[in-house]
């Protein structure tokens, strides 16, 4: 889905900035900001659009093919598949969304803590953070996960404890750049405390970076509430998720394929929109083009 130049045109006059216009400019990352603007509203309204109860088994029309009466065909239960995607988009997403701000708010303070002050501060929280990167991602989640208990709270701060170490990183890296930048030198000189230039000059200069690390975490969250989800360690049936819809799906591949095609597809979709549109934020917020 791409806009016409036109109506890009009007955009960005109407939004204003210069990277305001490098991301219109950007194809692929209007079309993932676009799909991922569609999946968010889709997920709000799910209550609104689901033409079923996503729990409301109609043993009749079990393993039903996709039709009018359900366009995503029906599960082993008789469960439309469409008002599940539905829902299982809003449990999705809802990780995904409240992942990242767990790790963020983790991670920016012990990043700029680390970055700023040095020394035990670095040097801890370095050995902290380089701990949990000797674990994959997906490996420290799943064994959060497991030691919290299956559950989409427990799910959502096993993932979001998973994407502190990478918060960190980034987090330490802006800091140790911009406290020997000019202005923030000239902040010290002038008397402003720690706490004011962090806030003030170091954290808003980082917010670029920052804000394409919670476009990227976004997918990989996704992707982590569907592999727990899957294994039984986030939401719990007969609740809609879209890794217990796949998980359903492993019975029934041949028989009934469209169980496992329709929520693979949003999964797929999701993440690469997010990521697309991570990408052209990365191009567009590049730190080393930043201004003050």
């Amino acid at each position: 889905m791409t806009l016409t130049r036109p109506i890009r045109a009007r955009l960005a006059r109407a939004l204003g900035g210069a990277r305001t216009r490098a991301l219109l400019a950007n194809r692929l990352a209007l079309t993932g900001g676009v799909i991922a603007a569609l999946f968010v509203l889709a997920a709000l309204l799910a209550p609104l659009l689901s033409p079923y109860d996503p729990a409301q088994a109609d043993f009749e029309n079990a393993l039903a093919q996709p039709a009018w009466s359900h366009w995503l065909g029906t599960d082993d239960l008789g469960r439309d598949q469409l008002s599940r995607v539905l829902f299982g988009l809003r449990a999705s997403l809802q990780v995904g969304l409240l992942a990242v701000v767990l790790a963020f708010l983790v991670g920016v303070p012990l990043g700029l803590l680390a970055g700023y002050y040095g020394r035990f501060a670095d040097s801890t929280v370095s050995r902290i953070t380089e701990t949990m990167l000797a674990f994959p991602f997906l490996v420290l989640a799943v064994g959060l996960a497991a030691i919290l208990g299956p559950s989409l709270l427990n799910a959502t701060i096993a993932i979001g404890i998973s994407q502190v170490p990478a918060v960190i990183r980034i987090t330490r890296a802006e800091t140790l750049r911009l406290k020997n930048v000019d202005f923030v030198a000239a902040a010290i000189a002038s008397g402003g405390g720690d706490g004011t230039v962090l806030l003030r000059h170091v954290l808003p200069n980082a917010a670029s970076a920052l804000t394409v690390q919670a476009t990227v975490g976004i997918p990989a969250a996704i992707i982590g509430e569907a592999l727990l989800s899957f294994l039984g360690l986030g939401v719990q049936p007969p609740d809609p998720s879209l890794g217990v819809m796949l998980s359903s799906a492993q019975s029934f591949l041949a028989a009934a394929p469209w169980m496992a095609v329709f929520p693979g597809l949003a999964i797929v979709a999701a993440t690469l929109a997010f990521n697309l549109l991570g990408d052209g934020l990365r191009d567009v917020l590049d730190p080393r083009g930043a201004t003050r």
